[in-house]
């Protein structure tokens, strides 16, 4: 776990967008291909996950995107955005590599969240999970998120996100 390290990705840095695009492919084609189909996966991971996305959402979008290392192999990431109206922090992107799931990686991922949160002054952690994703779901229950809704998202070309927004109050 010592070998471990959180990564901020710059709005600038093309090489490091290129490459959580990359581990973002590997993960979601393994992880969600079953749940939601190829080609709902290929046009999200076009949409959402590519680089040109990561960086513009970074640049325009006012997200920060951490890439975590197990020595220099990436093995997780996670993006969030500070809604500063809602005294929120949207939690957009959460995953670990399936071969490092189990070591404590989403639990220090979500100590780094919260600290950010608060360092921002926001009240709770918010995001989204499909409702067929009961393994995540799971995991986001023993970190300490709760449901709080059902969301039914259009996201173009006849694909929809059919999820959970769940939520994680701060000091809870």
């Amino acid at each position: 776990m010592d070998r471990l390290s959180l990564v901020e990705l710059s709005r600038d840095d093309r090489e490091k967008a290129v490459e959580l695009a990359e581990l973002a492919r590997v993960i979601w084609t393994e992880h969600y291909t079953p749940l939601i189909g190829a080609e709902q996966v290929g046009y999200m991971l076009s949409k959402f996950q590519s680089a040109e996305c990561i960086l513009n959402d970074i640049a325009v979008n006012d997200y920060r995107y951490f890439t975590v290392y197990d020595g220099s192999k990436p093995v997780g990431y996670f993006a969030v955005r500070p809604e500063l109206d809602k005294k929120a922090l949207f939690l957009s992107k959460f995953y670990v590599e399936k071969n490092n799931r189990g070591r404590g990686i989403a639990r220090r991922m979500l100590e780094k969240i919260s600290n950010i949160a608060g360092e921002c002054g926001l009240d709770y952690i918010w995001l989204t999970v499909n409702k067929h994703n009961d393994t995540s779901i799971r995991i986001y229950k023993r970190l300490g998120f709760r449901i709080v809704e059902e969301l039914v998202t259009d996201i173009g070309s006849g694909f929809v996100m059919d999820d959970y927004k769940m939520r994680l109050d701060i000091g809870e």
